[in-house]
């Protein structure tokens, strides 16, 4: 067992917490002057003190709001922390409560997703009756092909509906499904393959990009061959209207022929703590990180976020432009939307590129939606393209009630920028794969502000409870920036393990801070509870000794009217230790040239945080390595411009032989890795990177 939440600490924790909720409290030895919180919320304080005074009869009256086989013996475990279970013997499955029992209550002929790809000139509406046909029917032929509860479902498709299918299929069965981001390369899909150890595969003959077309089953077909573990079927949806793949006959099935195996197969009840599915973190360099998910308690709390986080009603159309591959897309493309019985829209395209920067306000106006989770990327690019919003002046955006954010740091000057455009608050929040859904928030459905303080990710949500704690452990004063943890014990839905991993897990997680979860996360506490999340805990440079944050110089940055992204990464100096790099990129309409905006930026930052930050490298690049869900890639900046490399193993086939060299690795996620070559070459005139491999 890790460390000591008992109750009496938990209570004064939440007590000295639900204090600063309420009140915003001034001064020092002149004693204190109290002053009302003007966010406070009095639904939201008895719903979070509940919480966590009381998780098990809490818990358990939100977990009455999903359908369960057989209830649960025992609300929380917490008897092998961190290890922790929730529900306790309760029995269900995840496909009955998205699919079923919609149509159980009438609501078959209401529209569950909503696929609408620019890319294939396309637009699929499928009712929450046809998604129970054919989700029954895969099911069935799953079954005949001999998968069973426990057993490894691995998928590798493109953001259509047969992904969805092919996920409630699996968990209709009791089975693991592991998406794979579609399109990720042989070498990503080979690790997965190896690690989970799929039955069987399901994967789409291609998907599709601006200008080219992804064979997805020539990448599957590489990976198979280089893995040691084979999966035992390979079961493949053609896209027809793009390109269809030649199948193997021993190896390969048809989508269309696996429909027919068999008739449609019931839902398999489920105890709560087995596991849903295996979702990998993005890092390739490591041993792989397979994040497992308990259905249980996170399908209970994805179903109450909806109303609870995002305040959908029950005939609302949602909208997270995402990818199933991520875990945005797991919770809110997915099972959050369909959980609570609403339209999910999944959008296979770009914000700009397919064919213009119009298609946010053309998708909102066409589906008339009513919220929009994304990542501030996503506006940033609009931004860059079309800043008087020329392509979206001819559509309505009036169903639009709510734009959420997550994924990476949002900038005030994009987000005041979305707001204008969209006049709908914008709405940041925090939360992490390993979660599953939001650590804070913004609560609509618990009377949160809809104006809280300028650069927050919002309060804890229920169950959380968020400190900031300092390296000796100590708890951070308010606005002091240290590591965001979380007390023990977790709340339901979060990560129980890691597969095949549990060692692993309470090392990375657990060993800094006992009886804490490490986000490995920095930021603060202010003084009303509200959370600032201001980097990676890595992301935090030491200049001189003095922590400082990247994305505070990020926010200055990129108020500058010529700038439209940037990132801030620390780099050596002899003196200092490490002083902070620029790299921007500019309007297309850019006003000035790149030396006067470069003195403009070092000026700004000198103003606002002052000389102490020894700001005074500002470059200007094309583009930023961002991954396919929108993160910066500061930490690989940092490694290049430090000469770091990575070994990377290749393994011949032909003659078994393997050959190791020294190379600087670009990750699968990275959605257009040839920037790094004009990065290089721009860090090289900085007097950095100059033995740094080439990027590949």
């Amino acid at each position: 067992m890790l460390g000591d939440t008992s109750d009496e600490k938990i209570s004064d924790g939440v007590a000295s917490r639900i204090k600063s909720m309420r009140y915003n409290l001034y001064g020092e030895s002149e004693g204190v002057i109290i002053k009302e919180n003007p966010y406070y919320s009095q639904l939201y304080e008895d719903t979070f003190r509940r919480s966590i005074q009381e998780p098990e009869e809490f818990w358990s009256e939100i977990g009455k709001l999903i359908s369960w086989s057989k209830p649960w013996d025992k609300a929380l475990d917490n008897t092998n922390q961190p290890f922790t279970k929730w529900f306790v013997g309760g029995e269900l499955n995840a496909c009955y409560n998205a699919v079923d029992r919609h149509v159980e209550a009438g609501k078959g002929s209401k529209v569950a997703l909503i696929h609408d790809s620019p890319l294939t000139k396309t637009v699929r509406k499928i009712t929450y009756a046809e998604l129970l046909d054919q989700v029954s029917h895969l099911a069935g032929g799953l079954a005949a092909l001999g998968i069973e509860k426990g057993d490894r479902v691995l998928i590798y498709m493109p953001l259509i509906p047969e992904a969805i299918m092919a996920m409630l299929a699996t968990a209709r069965l009791g089975a693991v499904h592991s998406v794979v981001f579609g399109g990720f390369a042989a070498r990503e899909l080979c690790t997965r393959i190896e690690h989970c150890e799929p039955k069987v595969i399901i994967a789409a003959s291609c998907g599709i990009e601006p200008h080219r077309i992804i064979r997805y089953k020539d990448i599957l077909n590489e990976a198979i061959e280089w893995a040691s573990y084979k999966p035992e079927k390979c079961i493949i949806y053609q896209r027809r209207n793009l390109e269809t793949a030649p199948l193997d006959v021993e190896m390969d099935i048809s989508w269309d022929n696996v429909l027919k195996m068999a008739g449609p197969h019931k839902c398999v009840p489920v105890e709560a703590n087995e596991p849903l599915y295996i979702l990998y973190t993005s890092g390739t360099t490591d041993a792989p990180k397979g994040v497992q998910r308990p259905i249980g308690g996170h399908i209970v709390t994805l179903n109450w976020s909806m109303q609870t986080i995002y305040g959908m009603g029950p005939n609302d159309v949602w909208w997270s432009a995402s990818d199933l591959g991520w875990v945005v897309g797991h919770s809110y493309i997915c099972y959050g939307p369909l959980l609570y019985g609403i339209t999910s829209v999944m959008y296979e395209g770009k914000p700009d590129r397919t064919p213009d920067p119009g298609q946010y306000f053309r998708i909102i106006d066409k589906h008339k939606v009513n919220a929009i989770f994304t990542v501030p990327t996503s506006f940033r690019v609009i931004k860059r393209e079309d800043p008087d919003v020329e392509y979206g002046k001819g559509y309505s955006l009036k169903s639009l009630k709510r734009i959420f954010v997550a994924g990476e740091h949002c900038d005030y000057d994009t987000k005041s920028w979305v707001e204008k455009i969209f006049n709908v608050p914008v709405l940041n929040h925090w939360w992490q794969t390993e979660t599953g859904h939001a650590i804070t928030a913004t609560c609509v459905g618990l009377g949160h502000s809809l104006s809280p303080p300028k650069y927050t990710a919002g309060m804890p949500f229920p169950g959380y409870d968020v400190r900031v704690l300092k390296d000796d452990g100590t708890e951070a004063k308010p606005h002091e920036l240290a590591r965001i943890v979380v007390k023990l014990p977790l709340p339901p839905g979060t990560m129980s393990t890691l597969y095949q991993s549990p060692e692993r897990f309470c090392q990375l997680y657990f060993r800094k801070f006992p009886g804490y979860y490490d986000t490995m996360d920095a930021g603060y506490i202010d003084e009303f509870g509200y959370i600032y999340v201001t980097a990676r805990d890595d992301d935090v440079i030491n200049v001189a000794g003095h922590r400082l944050s990247t994305s505070a110089m990020e926010d200055i940055v990129l108020s500058h009217p010529d700038i439209v992204d940037a990132t801030v990464v620390g780099v050596p100096e002899p003196t200092k230790g490490e002083i902070p790099l620029c790299l921007f990129v500019t309007k297309k309409n850019a006003k000035k040239s790149e030396e006067i905006i470069s003195k403009d930026l070092i000026q700004m930052v000198r103003d606002l945080i002052g000389p102490i930050a020894s700001f005074r490298l500002a470059v200007m690049i094309r583009g930023l390595p961002r991954t396919r869900s929108g993160k910066t890639c500061r930490k690989s900046i940092s490694d290049l411009a430090r000469n770091k490399t990575v070994k990377v193993c290749i393994t011949f086939f032909l003659n078994a032989s393997v050959l190791v060299f020294e190379a600087f690795q670009i990750s699968g996620t990275v959605e257009d890795p040839t920037v790094y070559k004009d990065i290089k070459i721009t860090l090289q005139r900085l007097g950095y990177a100059r033995t740094a491999p080439d990027p590949q």
